[in-house]
Formats: C-alpha cells, structure tokens, sequence
C-alpha cells in the first residue's frame, strides 16, 4: 500500500500532455485522445508493478501525450533477468488489453500503433531497452551503451527522411533530444558503473578475464590482465579513481 501511494505520488504530467488534451477537445478528437491515454497508462503500470515486483525504487513516472517514460532511482549494474521483465511487461499489458478490447477497432487500432512503435530499437523507447539488456548480455557495459545510442540516431533519420509527417516529426525531434541528453551522460553512466562495483564489491557467478577496464560487463566480476599480472576489477577501478 505504501509503495502505491509513493507511485501516486511520483506521477507527473508533461504539459504538452495538457495542450495535446485542448488540441483534441476543440478539434473533436478528445474520445481518441482518453483511449490513447489509457493504453498508454496500462502500458505504464505494466513496467510498475513488475519493477515493484522485484523492489526497484520508482522515481518518477511521466505521461505524455504520445507515451510515458518510467524512471527508476536504481543501481547500473542490476539483473538483466529484472531489466528484460521490467521492460517487456509494458508491451505484454499491452497483449492483454488486445483480448479484453478485440472486438472495439478503434481501441486496437492506437494499441497497436503504441506497441509496434515503442518496441522500435529507439532511446528511451521499450525496445531500445530490451536491444541493451541483449547487448550487456554478451559485449560490455560501455559498448553496449554506445551502440544502443548509435541505433537510435541512425533508426530517427531513417524514419524521419522517410515519413514527413509533421506529428511524427514532433515525436522524432522529442526523442533525438533524448538521445543526445543520454549520450552526454555516457562518461557519467561508466563512471557510475565503475563506483557501484568499488562500493557494493559483489561477487558473481559469472567470471571474465579482460585487458582493458573499459571492458567490463554487468553481473560479472572480472580479472583485468595488466603487464602479465592479474588484478581484480575492483583493484584497477580504485587504482582510476585515486589518479
């Protein structure tokens, strides 16, 4: 109950969802308007309540008028099992709103164009998320986030050179400010990284041997080989941070 009424709480309207709400009501489209804000509240709750389910602290959820963006106070390096749940639940709530509502056109129709359009590989979109819980899986942390962005960048201009579009164009120019903002904070994100294995200094089954630190991956601990000798990761991390 406590944590429901944090999430209350954290709940914030972006204020182009309130101009998008008077551009619907004077133009007649503000029936569209509610269920397409619905969709996007169900599909929102599907990443919170599988974030509650596994204890992540929610931070903030914001709803626009073409999606929402959940945001968790969280370490970097959690589960992959808990990211690829937690960022799959919103479009599978969505699955199950497509039975209950199968036989209302309208309702799918947007349901439809919500969840083939958030699982685009695009920053901060679902599948952008899913493509780096992929990626961590097998390559580093910090490559991971670099090509996740480089996929971003490449799938907007893509998508905008060939839909001219003025409302997608909007949505575009959103998200390529999204991009951006998250690849600036790419030194931030590896230094984050590389301070929660120096505190938390957990141990993994998951074992690497690297040459570069930068090669580190999520849930992994690693040996980094330097001038013929081993070091733990944590050893090279503290050894950065004190240069």
């Amino acid at each position: 109950m406590v944590n429901l009424l944090t999430i209350k709480n954290s709940f914030k309207i972006h204020i182009l969802f309130y101009f998008a709400a008077f551009i619907a009501f004077v133009t007649g489209y503000f029936k569209n308007f509610i269920i397409f804000t619905l969709i996007i509240i169900v599909h929102e709750f599907g990443h919170i309540l599988a974030a509650l389910f596994f204890k992540w602290k929610i931070e903030k959820v914001i709803i626009l008028p073409f999606g929402g963006i959940t945001i968790f106070n969280e370490d970097i390096d959690k589960s992959l099992v808990e990211e690829f749940i937690i960022a799959i639940s919103g479009p599978i709530f969505q699955i199950v709103l497509y039975l209950i509502f199968k036989d209302n056109y309208l309702f799918n129709l947007y349901n439809k164009i919500i969840l083939v359009f958030n699982l685009i590989p695009i920053y901060p979109l679902d599948g952008s998320k899913i493509l780096n819980v992929i990626l961590n899986k097998f390559i580093s942390f910090k490559t991971s986030h670099l090509i996740t962005i480089y996929i971003s960048l490449i799938l907007i201009f893509i998508i905008i050179l060939n839909n001219l579009n003025l409302m997608l164009f909007l949505i575009f120019i959103f998200l390529i400010k999204g991009v951006i903002i998250d690849y600036k904070k790419h030194k931030y994100y590896i230094n984050k990284f590389f301070i929660e294995k120096l505190i938390h200094k957990k141990e993994y089954k998951n074992k690497k041997i690297i040459k570069n630190i930068y090669k580190m991956k999520k849930q992994t601990n690693h040996l980094v080989k330097y001038s013929n000798k081993y070091y733990k990761d944590i050893e090279i991390i503290r050894n950065l941070f004190d240069k």
